[in-house]
């Protein structure tokens, strides 16, 4: 097995839609093995997420559309839309069922591309997602094409998988697709197209190696693929691209199945927090007290009780600096409140919090993972 799989903590794995369907149907033998093999990730202590397509495939059979001479690429946003809701019900079903039968629960979740680049609904994905994974879930995603415009669907789930990836810091991200690799030619045109087994940097030369759509299932082509394997890179997330030909695709590559790895220069940890110091703009500051100076630099959470004051107007998911007592910036955060919520926290007990906002929020006001502190002050050198 690769290592980048073999040592994964948390591993995402794409799905695509030729592989799922059979005679324009679910495919249910092939989902009964990849549930099998989950199981055993699972078993081993792994961290799952999903993200399959299918959805529009599925319930453009069940429209009907091909009896009327429509074809896939012929369907207007609208009659997407509506295929994506008919189908994506027999979707969830099909994977609902299959992880059953392997003492696995299933969570349904629909994203669009704002839901990945709006820092409040980034945050609350995030938290969803993980707290499904903490309790044992498996989370199955897909592009909610129901209600997406053309203005801000993915088109494709081979980005949409990295944008999860990177939103739960997974260490490694797993496309199945209809191809088992990267090939400098497309290997169905040129026999002699050499295999690429691990890329460290995409580069013009790589680029030039990508072709365009090659399934009539699906909606991404191996540029999607090397865009998402980007995505992922700045994420400190490997990328394993992969054939899920085989009725077990997981186990095959267990077993040694030829794929082409997109090796992360960092871990998700540092990516995240490089992105957290240096790629975000404070929208305010908090001031902290000195006993939660203490709890940051130990590694713990923020929580308001260890707030003196706050300045400026910003909202939840929103960057924060996080000052001393005597006005120095100790280090960044992302905030789980919006700055009119915070102002009635400030010293405030968690049971408190809770009576004094008529409602039941997150505990902490910065949660550790959602930190960074400035290498000169912190004890731990983040």
């Amino acid at each position: 097995m690769r290592p980048e799989i073999e040592n994964a903590q948390t591993l995402v794995v794409k799905i695509g839609s030729s592989l799922l369907l059979k005679n324009e149907a679910l495919n249910h033998q092939w989902l009964a093995a990849m549930a099998t093999d989950l199981a055993g990730y699972h078993a081993a202590g792994k961290k799952l997420i999903i993200v399959t397509s299918g959805a529009v495939s599925l319930g453009y059979a069940a429209l009907g559309f091909a009896r009327t001479g429509l074809t896939r690429d012929q369907m207007s946003l609208e009659q997407s839309q509506a295929a994506a809701a008919a189908g994506q019900i027999e979707l969830a079903q099909g994977w609902r069922a299959a992880l059953a039968e392997q003492g696995l629960a299933a969570a349904q979740i629909l994203l669009t591309a704002e839901d990945t680049e709006q820092r409040r609904r980034y945050l609350n994905a995030r938290q969803t997602l993980t707290t499904l994974m903490t309790h044992g879930a498996v989370p199955v995603i897909n592009e909610n094409d129901t209600v997406a415009t053309q203005e801000l669907r993915y088109g494709d789930n081979d980005r949409l998988a990295a944008r999860v990836a990177a939103m739960v810091s997974a260490d490694c991200l797993i496309l199945l697709s209809d191809i088992d690799g990267l090939y400098d030619a497309d290997p169905t045109q040129h026999k002699d197209a050499n295999f690429i087994d691990h890329v460290s940097h995409i580069d013009a030369h790589i680029e030039a190696m990508a072709g365009g759509t090659g399934s009539s299932h699906g909606s991404g082509g191996m540029v999607t693929k090397l865009q998402a394997a980007e995505i992922a890179q700045r994420a400190g997330c490997h990328m394993v691209l992969a054939s899920g030909r085989d009725n077990a695709p997981l186990s095959a590559l267990a077993n040694g199945a030829r794929s082409t790895v997109f090796m992360a220069h960092d871990n998700p940890h540092s990516a995240r927090a490089a992105w957290i110091a240096g790629g975000l703009q404070p929208g305010g500051s908090l001031h902290l007290d000195a006993g939660a100076v203490a709890a940051l630099r130990a590694g713990k959470s923020l929580l308001p009780v260890g707030l003196t004051g706050l300045d400026g107007q910003f909202e939840r998911g929103d960057c924060v600096a996080l000052l001393d007592a005597d006005g120095q910036e100790i280090g960044r955060g992302l905030s789980a409140y919006a700055s009119e919520e915070a102002k009635r926290m400030v010293g405030l007990s968690s049971d408190a919090v809770h009576d004094t906002l008529g409602y039941r929020g997150r505990d902490e006001m910065v949660h550790r993972d959602d930190m960074v502190l400035h290498a000169a002050q912190s004890e731990k050198g983040q």
